[in-house]
């Protein structure tokens, strides 16, 4: 809950690897003198967290980048002028009304925005190339910086107001850094003084209750200054306090904040945040970990095994071609070029996705040689795939991240490790991604556990709809930057790709703050054989009446959309969105519909009836079974950043969409739609599937089910939103199936209850089965012969997790 820049960038701006800073050959120390020694070790650790090593100053892109630092630090030294409420005359933190409202807010921000400028200017005296390399009169700016700080705003006396974020974790993870830095230019004195301001603002306390602002990222970085404070003070302490304070981040949870055995990692209570809070949690980690290690205050809780896991459970589904997916950075999209900086580079998921490599190769140094070895392999498959945005390329990444990922790419014992094929499913956190050679695809959900989007302190003011069925995807070589460029400041709000949607007008942020909005719904989930899966929303609009049942069966070379029981009484129009594709700002992909090709010229529009296939032109294709009526336009949207973010620049962008949907008209009842989405597919190939008619079945598309069944494949899923029968298959309660039938006469049955309240259910197969090969504790009977029985237990405590269950055919 910040608007901090420094929390944002710390991915990008920390990192490094820790030395072994040992002992070897020194004579033997004890007490005083021996703790005196390890935290000088630990301080030379940091020291090389922070600046990195392995990179060579004079080589490029290390020499710009230093010379860039030397320049802005100079920059700052000639515009520091000490005042009684500033120390740079823009940086005013002086509050006429202090509490924490949005002004207050912008003025704890100034304090904070200070200390990182002096860290800044450390840094330009620390590191080697940048023209500032140990210049004294530089040191003593900073250090008569710091003084004034202390003098005038972060001391003990002071009273917080604004965002708490800036007292507890930017300002004095800042300054403890900046410390660490000039160490040897301190007194005694001053490390005393900084020291009672830190143990003000972050008091034992902070980190007593599990809980508020203390919980994931938030408690990780509150240790980081915890464990930093004992380090420059000298208090062995503090650092056992915030190390043992990181033992609650580790286990799994089943609520709220944290990371869950099924791969999710929730925020602020309700919001899927790995891209983000969660990359800050990683890299947060990873860097303490680095420091601790071989230490009198190594972690060595057990648990911490669960983080190390989660690299390839919870990070590594979400990240594609470099890129980290949108749908689990929440506010984040929403920050692409700063109101003060607008000649930054716009932030997008690519850049966000290197920062969560580069603390993937940190975190890789505290893991076991066999995970750390295959880390690195992922991490160059990353680097070299990432043709959108090389990540030895970005603007926006610190010296210390790119020396990590430059070490790796440079490396040549690594093997670079292709993206995987399969299905994941999340059901904590309401996301399904589904990978295929040449394509990935993710789907965004809401329901009672998971908000529909979360804005707060005026950022991602038009999420509304991103939770109502959002479906992302990306090709292997192609379309990397649909979501990277511009897209969220230009596109339309109310047509997200997947969504279903009123048109009813929302107010910005409409909802409530910090992932307030969530539908009074249990029905959200799916199940999965790990390559393919039936995944369901029951869909309760934002501020609407609208209610819809939507099913998405992913397949090995396409997604199968349905929607059904699609109603309202808003006297507003509804809409499902097939495709809502960013062309860029000059693109004229063709649009080819039942092999016609249609205008390419900006604006068009067109109502197109039997549609049985549509193409765009170096995307993919779009089968509509039985023929659709479809909308399309082509037009260019002009956006601004502020629109979404009011911290961000008010500069026009303008790009073009080509949109496609289903118009369901104004307050409709049991509206339904059907279409299946090929990426990647040519027109040949669009056009043959929708003329094999029988390739795909659609068994049911209702208000009470919805199913599909591709003989081709020996797939059969069904959404049971109501108990009964469809095709082959019937359930007396809610639930997901989902069964593969393989060509060695076995089959797998998936099963979940997305709804997490079944206390009991059957389930029969219409099928000749021999006999069940395995099947989880979940299922207390079986029943084989002309049709396969199963009956089941108590689902609610499987948390929405699929059971699987093997059998023989008969």
């Amino acid at each position: 809950m910040t608007r901090s820049w420094s929390r944002r960038t710390f991915l990008r701006t920390t990192g490094g690897t820790a030395l072994a800073l040992g002992l070897v050959g020194s004579p033997p120390l004890t007490g005083q003198a021996m703790a005196a020694d390890e935290f000088g070790a630990l301080r030379a650790v940091w020291r090389t967290l922070l600046l990195g090593q392995g990179f060579g100053p004079t080589a490029e892109p290390f020499r710009t980048k230093l010379a860039a630092l030397g320049t802005r630090a100079a920059e700052l030294r000639s515009t520091m002028a000490p005042a009684v409420g500033s120390l740079w005359p823009d940086a005013v933190w002086t509050d006429p009304e202090p509490d924490t409202d949005q002004e207050s807010f912008g003025y704890s921000a100034k304090m904070n925005e200070s200390y990182s400028r002096l860290l800044t200017m450390a840094q330009a005296y620390s590191q080697p190339g940048t023209g500032l390399t140990g210049d004294a009169s530089l040191a003593d700016d900073i250090v008569a910086g710091l003084d004034h700080m202390y003098a005038r705003i972060y001391h003990e006396g002071q009273a917080r107001f604004g965002n708490w974020y800036n007292w507890q974790i930017g300002a004095p993870q800042a300054l403890l850094d900046t410390c660490v830095l000039l160490y040897d230019r301190l007194s005694a004195t001053q490390i005393a003084n900084y020291g009672r301001s830190v143990d003000h603002f972050v008091p034992d306390s902070a980190v007593a209750v599990y809980s508020g602002t203390s919980t994931g990222a938030n408690r990780v970085d509150l240790c980081r200054v915890l464990i930093l404070r004992g380090v420059v003070g000298g208090s062995s302490a503090k650092i056992v306090l915030g190390r043992n304070a990181l033992s609650p981040v580790f286990p799994y949870v089943t609520a709220g904040d944290g990371l869950y055995a099924d791969g999710s990692f929730v925020q602020h209570s309700s919001v899927p945040y790995a891209g983000t809070y969660g990359a800050v949690m990683l890299g947060g980690l990873g860097i303490l970990f680095a420091l601790l290690t071989g230490s009198s205050w190594a972690v060595t809780d057990p648990n911490r095994q669960i983080v190390l896991d989660a690299v390839e459970n919870a990070w590594a589904p979400f990240l594609y071609n470099g890129l980290v997916m949108d749908n689990v950075s929440g506010r984040g999209t929403s920050r692409g070029i700063s109101l003060n900086d607008p000649g930054q580079v716009q932030a997008d998921d690519h850049l966000r996705g290197h920062g969560i490599l580069a603390s993937i190769v940190l975190l890789g140094q505290g893991a076991s040689a066999a995970e750390n070895a295959r880390w690195r392999g992922m991490v160059k498959g990353w680097i070299q795939r990432d043709y959108y945005s090389p990540p030895l390329s970005d603007p926006s990444l610190g010296l210390v991240g790119l020396a990590r990922l430059k070490s790796v790419a440079e490396d040549t014992s690594v093997s670079a490790i292709a993206e995987p094929v399969g299905h994941r499913l999340f059901p904590a956190m309401a996301r399904a991604t589904h990978r295929r050679p040449g394509w990935a695809a993710s789907i965004s959900m809401a329901g009672k556990r998971i908000t529909h989007y979360e804005t707060g302190n005026g950022e991602n003011l038009h999420g509304w709809h991103s939770g109502s069925g959002m479906l992302y995807w990306w090709g292997d070589t192609y379309a990397n930057g649909q979501y990277s460029d511009a897209f969220w400041p230009t596109v339309d709000p109310y047509r997200l790709p997947g969504t279903t949607t009123s048109r009813i007008p929302l107010a910005d942020g409409a909802g409530g703050d910090w992932g307030t909005p969530k539908p009074d719904v249990n029905w959200v989930g799916g199940a999965t054989d790990g390559t393919r899966a039936a995944v369901g929303q029951y869909l309760k609009g934002l501020q609407s009446t609208l209610l819809a049942k939507k099913s998405w069966f992913c397949l090995d070379d396409s997604i199968v959309c349905l929607g059904a029981g699609i109603k309202s009484t808003d006297g507003a129009a509804v809409e499902s969105v097939v495709e809502n594709r960013n062309l860029g700002a000059g693109g004229t992909h063709a649009l080819t519909v039942n092999g016609t090709v249609k205008p390419v010229s900006h604006p068009w529009s067109e109502t197109l009836t039997g549609v049985t296939w549509a193409h765009i032109g170096g995307m993919g294709g779009y089968v509509f079974p039985g023929g659709a009526t479809v909308k399309a336009l082509r037009e260019e949207r002009t956006g601004r950043w502020s629109d979404i973010n009011r911290g961000m620049a008010t500069t026009a962008i303008t790009r073009r969409y080509l949109t496609l949907w289903a118009d369901h008209g104004t307050n409709p009842f049991d509206a339904t739609y059907a279409y299946v989405l090929m990426p990647g597919a040519g027109t040949s190939q669009t056009a043959a599937r929708a003329a094999d008619t029988g390739w795909l079945q659609i068994l049911a598309n209702t208000d009470d089910q919805q199913g599909v069944r591709v003989p081709s494949l020996g797939f059969t899923g069904v959404n049971f939103w109501f108990g009964g029968t469809v095709g082959a298959l019937t359930a007396s309660a809610p639930c997901s199936v989902m069964i593969s039938e393989r060509s060695d006469g076995t089959a797998v049955i998936c099963v979940s209850d997305p709804m997490r309240m079944q206390t009991g259910l059957t389930l029969t197969w219409n099928r000749a089965v021999a006999a069940v090969t395995s099947k989880p504790s979940t299922v207390t009977g079986t029943a084989t012969g002309s049709s396969l029985g199963l009956t089941f237990g108590d689902l609610g405590g499987t948390l929405g997790a699929t059971q699987r269950i093997t059998v023989r055919l008969g």
